[in-house]
């Protein structure tokens, strides 16, 4: 069985590359994306350019503006950073199906397997750092047997060991010392030692297969993702190397810095597990027209649509999968964009259910000085089973028959929602509650089924209209009254139904049934209204005669 390999990619300009790559005029500049930390801006990721001016990962921003007066920053914006990382991690999938995202300007890609086919670890190293050129970004990849090696190599492989303790701060030297401090020379501070007029050799970054303490051993103890306490601890003891503490005792280490040093340091050297938990990326079905002259005319982009929609049918197809939601995004000629937004009863991947309603929208798309471009993307989606007709003859053809039908039904709800909102249309299901206002459950047409034909039957009629009880004045008795008053209008009796007793859900704390259990009247009154009548007998609110509805 082959050695397992694992290849970390790190992308540590991730952030201000993205908005070069927009923007292709910030690389000539010193750019830089500042993000908001406590009560203060600090720089996030910088472009090449900042960083040879000798601006920092996580300088506060008035220091930077202050070293480079020509800086150019933006806010950084995580969740684009987060869906461009995802880009990435579609484009990593040429290399291995086994990759991982490490948020947030990372990857993780097992190649256990794979190496040979790119003509082995360093050709294959050699296209991704020519990948990422090609796409503009700066990459620093790591290949080793386990991933904590990988991701050391990665980000680690060029670093010098150093101590924090340099005799620099105030807090590091005793009073008598602090005005010699100034005049020692930095190796008599805790610097390196002035041994180097070698040229430096350049550290490699693909570990070969068995070799992970050879390589390892030189690279910072921060390598091993411990925290930065922990770091700060090893390096005031000299234990500034991994190669450092592989000669020391693990129980002294675990009761000195606790379990989670030896743990990360047996993960790196492949005494530990770590798996590599690859999530596949989300599928995504969108198609692009690029046009020769810009257009403007309604017909144009029907047109247009005609030659996309095809096409993302086929990919949905392909894969099982219909459209809930269609994103139509028109790019116009002075770099700007407009775009209109449908959303589907049920989810589908036939062209003649989907161009209508997208040709109803068109004329909320704003054409400026033409569109150049248009592009149609399926943003939410979800799967679509084939369905087999079995049975005789006969219940084959009514199975048909209700698919049929349940199509123009769907059609219809998306081209209403089209217009007021699919939000807006909604159907009433049945509910297993014998309340009468509860009795029923409205539901959003677009994200329900159909109610069932075999709707439950009441014993008794039950009014066309609810509302909440309304007081009645009638005399305080169980017996329906013979006069009472309603909503300011004096009525009388010409009839009576029932009574019908109905109890409240003792389980359920109900505002409106605190009154008690109620006796239910269908009273006909001399104006012509045929109202629902109800004797509340009293429990923790007092009792009385109320009106909860009205028949038709």
């Amino acid at each position: 069985m082959p050695h397992k390999r694992v290849l970390s990619l790190w992308f540590p300009r991730l952030g201000a590359e993205r908005l070069i790559r927009q923007n292709p005029v910030l690389g000539d500049t010193p750019f830089a994306v500042a993000e908001d930390v406590g009560q203060m801006q600090v720089l996030s990721s910088l472009s090449e350019t900042a960083a040879q001016a000798g601006l920092y990962r996580g300088q506060p921003l008035r220091d930077a503006h202050a070293m480079c007066a020509g800086l150019i920053t933006r806010l950084r914006n995580p969740h684009r950073e987060a869906a461009f990382l995802g880009v990435l991690h579609r484009w990593a999938g040429k290399y291995s199906p086994w990759v991982a995202r490490e948020a947030p300007d990372g990857l993780i890609i097992d190649l256990t397997g794979c190496a040979h086919l790119f003509g082995g670890e360093a050709a294959l190293a050699q296209l991704v750092e020519q990948d990422c050129t090609d796409l503009g970004l700066t990459v620093r990849l790591g290949l080793a047997d386990t991933l904590g090696a990988a991701w050391a190599l990665a980000r680690y492989a060029d670093a010098t060991p150093t101590s924090d303790r340099s005799g620099d701060a105030i807090d590091q030297e005793a009073r008598a010392t602090r005005s010699r401090a100034g005049k020692r020379r930095h190796w008599e501070r805790g610097g390196a030692s002035p041994l180097a007029h070698t040229p430096k050799a350049r550290t490699t970054r693909i570990c070969p297969p068995g070799k992970t303490h050879s390589a390892l051993a030189p690279l910072p103890i921060a390598a091993l993702r411990l925290s930065g306490d922990t770091t700060a601890q090893l390096g005031r003891l000299g234990l500034r190397r991994i190669g450092d503490l592989t000669g020391q005792p693990r129980a002294a280490l675990a009761r000195r810095f606790g379990t989670g040093l030896v743990y990360r340091l047996d993960q790196a050297m492949g005494s530990a597990p770590e798996p590599i938990s690859p999530a596949a990326p989300p599928d995504r079905f969108a198609t692009r027209l690029s046009l020769p002259d810009p257009i403007g005319l309604e017909d144009d982009i029907l047109a247009a649509l005609d030659r996309m929609l095809p096409r993302l049918c086929e990919l949905l197809e392909r894969k099982g999968r219909g459209a809930r939601t269609l994103r139509l995004e028109a790019y116009r000629s002075d770099q700007t964009m407009a775009w209109i937004t449908v959303s589907l009863a049920r989810p589908s991947h036939n062209p003649d259910r989907l161009r209508p309603l997208l040709a109803m929208k068109l004329t909320d798309i704003d054409a400026g000085f033409g569109i150049d471009v248009l592009r149609l993307e399926a943003t939410a989606h979800e799967p679509l089973h084939e369905r087999t007709r079995v049975g005789h003859l006969e219940a084959g053809k009514s199975v048909a028959q209700k698919m049929s039908n349940n199509t123009g039904l769907d059609d219809l709800i998306g081209r209403l929602g089209a217009r007021i909102g699919l939000d807006a249309i909604t159907r009433v299901h049945p509910a297993s509650s014998h309340i009468p206002e509860k009795s029923a459950q409205t539901l959003a047409a677009a994200w329900s089924e159909p109610a069932p034909d075999n709707w439950p039957a009441s014993p008794v009629p039950r009014p066309l209209l609810l509302w909440r009880p309304e007081p009645v004045t009638a005399p305080d008795t169980p017996a329906p009254p013979d006069t009472f008053r309603w909503r300011g209008r004096q009525f009388q009796t010409t009839g009576r139904r029932g009574p019908e007793r109905i109890a409240p859900e003792w389980w359920l704390d109900d505002p409106d049934w605190r009154s008690g259990q109620r006796d239910y009247w269908s009273i006909y009154t001399d104006q012509g209204d045929h109202l629902w009548l109800f004797y509340a007998h009293g429990a923790t609110l007092s009792g009385g005669w109320f009106c909860h509805g009205s028949f038709a």
